[in-house]
């Protein structure tokens, strides 16, 4: 499904707010981790042209239409992202997971509402296509964070004040 490396940018974080997700979504991503010859998943969100990146600290949501190019190498721009999942216990299975909701571009509230109701259809798409260990799709990734441009070197010379 993805045969070459792909590259995600994480630009600066404008907002962070905390959530929940619900318990059978979760455990149904961890599922498709455990199925994973790599530490990662990658879903596709067809009706949002989106791809999740499920890891086990966090999920990525990239738009396949944002792409950027950072001197020679281009990739996704990451918009949103769930992290800290599981970060803290829980008594049950059925228990909602907390989260923190990482936003990397504005005005993304709708795109997160959008994720809870078409996340669960996509990971179950993949869960009945890939019902046994190591069959599901695996490419590799990296996570570039974005870092602002160096700033201009000072001025040398003589100053008056």
């Amino acid at each position: 499904m993805f045969n070459q490396p792909q590259t995600f940018f994480r630009p600066d974080e404008l907002r962070r707010e905390h959530g929940r997700i619900r318990a059978d979504l979760f455990n149904r991503c961890r599922l498709l981790l455990s199925r994973s010859r790599l530490a990662h998943v990658f879903v596709p969100i067809r009706g949002m042209q989106f791809l999740a990146v499920i890891t086990p600290d966090e999920v990525l949501f990239v738009d396949s239409e944002a792409y950027a190019v950072r001197g020679d190498e281009g990739g996704r721009m990451i918009l949103l992202a769930w992290q800290r999942l599981a970060a803290e216990p829980r008594d049950s299975l059925t228990a909602p997971v907390s989260m923190d909701v990482v936003h990397y571009h504005p005005d993304q509230e709708q795109t997160q509402r959008r994720l809870m109701a078409e996340l669960p259809k996509a990971v179950d798409l993949l869960l009945s296509r890939q019902p046994m260990k190591g069959r599901v799709p695996v490419g590799s990734m990296k996570v570039v964070t974005l870092m602002p441009p160096d700033p201009a070197p000072p001025v040398s010379g003589n100053t008056e004040a």
